[in-house]
């Protein structure tokens, strides 16, 4: 390995539409099921994607039917209520975001940490409004809401529009428990799935370690489709915002495609409909 090379894995990144991840980068992921990437975006970067992402959490651009919700899973609540704007798919919806800077950068941080052919399974945006304490996504490991495919590989980045504190609700994870033999145990929310389809995983708070992941604006966090995480609620007066894109390898897309799994809300099936969300 030359020189310059190793001064690569050595200082990670912007490079351009490029985000370059050091070795301890990659090891954390590795390790703990996710990794806390700074600067991914700089402020002038975010600030460019921020109009549109207020016009969607607003309802100024069209988002139909349950793809424009309250993930407390209240269908009924007037948007002005709602506690989590949760938009799913806005590059569906929005295609003029499509190929934008964070979806370039995101591609190449997916690439480094999954290998080679992963492609964008999903998009979602997710605000807290201020003084929601309400607004928690309770414990869970995604993968107990999906198909379960030959080829797991999972990057999923949560990008901060916002700095993310424990006083607004920033992501928590239980580092490492990717690594256990099988998926926790999931309950649902309410008892019934089909009143919500929230799940909820099994986390004792004196046994497992939890790790609170505050970042800055323009701050990524990537984890993987196993490990345990979660958010708390937002106590503070100033929202939280992220914007979420999840890649997975073609191959288990145009698998979760053929069984009729789009990630949206609006999937009558509800075997197969995803609520995942922080």
């Amino acid at each position: 390995m030359g020189e310059e090379e190793v001064q690569e894995r050595q200082v990670g990144g912007r490079d351009g539409t490029n985000y370059r991840l050091t070795a301890e980068h990659v090891a954390a992921f590795e390790h703990d099921g996710y990794v806390h990437l700074p600067g991914v975006l700089s402020d002038e970067e975010v600030a460019s994607l921020e109009a549109d992402y207020d016009r969607l959490i607003r309802g100024e651009i069209e988002v139909p039917g349950k793809d424009f919700c309250d993930m407390s899973g209240d269908y009924s609540k007037d948007p002005a209520d709602f506690s989590i704007i949760n938009v799913m798919l806005p590059r569906k919806y929005h295609p003029a975001w499509r190929g934008n800077v964070y979806e370039q950068r995101a591609a190449t941080i997916a690439r480094q940490l999954c290998g080679d052919g992963m492609a964008i399974d999903y998009d979602q945006l997710l605000a807290k409004r201020p003084g929601k304490d309400d607004a928690v996504f309770a414990w869970h490991q995604d993968l107990a809401y999906w198909p379960v495919t030959d080829d797991l590989r999972t990057a999923t980045l949560w990008l901060a529009i916002d700095d993310s504190t424990i006083e607004n609700g920033c992501m928590r994870f239980v580092p490492g428990s990717h690594r256990e033999p099988a998926l926790r145990p999931h309950r649902p929310a309410t008892g019934d799935r089909s009143e919500s389809h929230t799940l909820i995983a099994e986390v004792d708070e004196n046994r497992d370690e939890v790790r609170y992941a505050e970042i800055r604006r323009g701050d990524v966090t990537v984890h993987n489709e196993s490990v345990i995480h979660g958010s708390g609620g937002n106590t503070s007066d100033r929202w939280r915002r992220a914007y979420v894109i999840a890649f997975r390898s073609r191959e288990t897309i145009a698998e979760e495609r053929r069984l009729g799994f789009t990630h949206s809300h609006n999937d009558e099936d509800d075997v197969l409909r995803d609520v995942g969300g922080d």
